[in-house]
């Protein structure tokens, strides 16, 4: 049930997240570089981030799937139907919010999946129907066994809309997020420190309580995707275009900050 995932409350909630204890500016992570960039340019832009238990990075370019070493260096790489977006990691699995429709649509004409692929080899194992995210599956992350898919939105409506599936993709519950609009709804999401992170185009960041009720927004950068690491620590992501040449990604360390929302660390 949903009370099972969600059961900090927003004291609490907001202690865990700016209590840790920051790194300095100028250090790099012992565990995580401050800058990694993905080897390569794709067709389509970043649109998501995730990293497995042995910190291989996957990156969703819209119409490929990459896999890198924790250094950016190419792995593997697949060409993949448009639209994949962001995506999450659970049980050596990757999992990537599919909209094979139209986003934003009023009416509600997206085609919403969940594909799933191996993080050995980035074969395809499955793929689930999502038809309740209406405006089209954009982005997902996962908790305590759940999946969390967000999604585009109509320029009309004030608030996000976040949906809930078990982890054999039956839906559990759509959650109503009181974030006022957001240009094309929310990109990317993450679980961390008891805190929900949604990524938005147009510099925005928003947080929530881990039972889903808003709590900050804040103009930051970091609409290509957002990964929890470690001790309080985050990967942001961003990338820019070559005329030509194509799209190109990189992940900065970044950390929670009370009036920022996230602070890049290092340089």
């Amino acid at each position: 049930m949903i009370r099972s995932i969600f059961t900090c409350g927003l004291v609490a909630a907001w202690v865990v997240l700016f209590s840790v204890k920051p790194l300095s500016a100028n250090k790099t992570s012992e565990k995580f570089p401050a800058r990694v960039d993905c080897e390569g340019r794709y067709p389509g832009h970043l649109q998501g981030i995730c990293l497995d238990d042995e910190r291989n990075i996957y990156w969703c370019f819209t119409t490929s799937l990459v896999k890198t070493d924790s250094q950016g260096k190419l792995l593997q790489m697949i060409s993949v139907v448009s639209h994949h977006g962001d995506l999450c990691y659970a049980n050596g699995k990757i999992y990537v919010a599919v909209n094979l429709g139209r986003f934003n649509d009023p009416k509600g004409n997206a085609d919403s999946w969940v594909y799933v692929y191996d993080t050995q080899n980035l074969e395809e194992i499955t793929r689930h129907e999502t038809p309740q995210v209406k405006f089209g599956a954009g982005g997902m992350a996962t908790h305590q066994g759940r999946f969390l898919v967000v999604s585009g939105l109509p320029h009309e409506i004030e608030e996000n809309y976040l949906y809930e599936f078990d982890d054999q993709f039956q839906f559990v519950k759509k959650h109503i997020l009181a974030s006022g609009h957001t240009h094309l709804g929310i990109q990317g999401a993450t679980f961390s420190e008891n805190t929900w992170w949604f990524a938005c185009y147009g510099d925005q960041i928003l947080t929530a309580t881990s039972d889903l009720k808003m709590r900050s927004r804040h103009a930051f950068e970091c609409g290509y995707g957002i990964v929890g690491l470690d001790d309080g620590q985050y990967y942001i992501a961003r990338g820019d275009q070559v005329q030509d040449k194509g799209h190109s990604g990189y992940l900065l360390l970044a950390e929670p900050d009370e009036k920022l929302g996230l602070k890049v660390l290092g340089p």
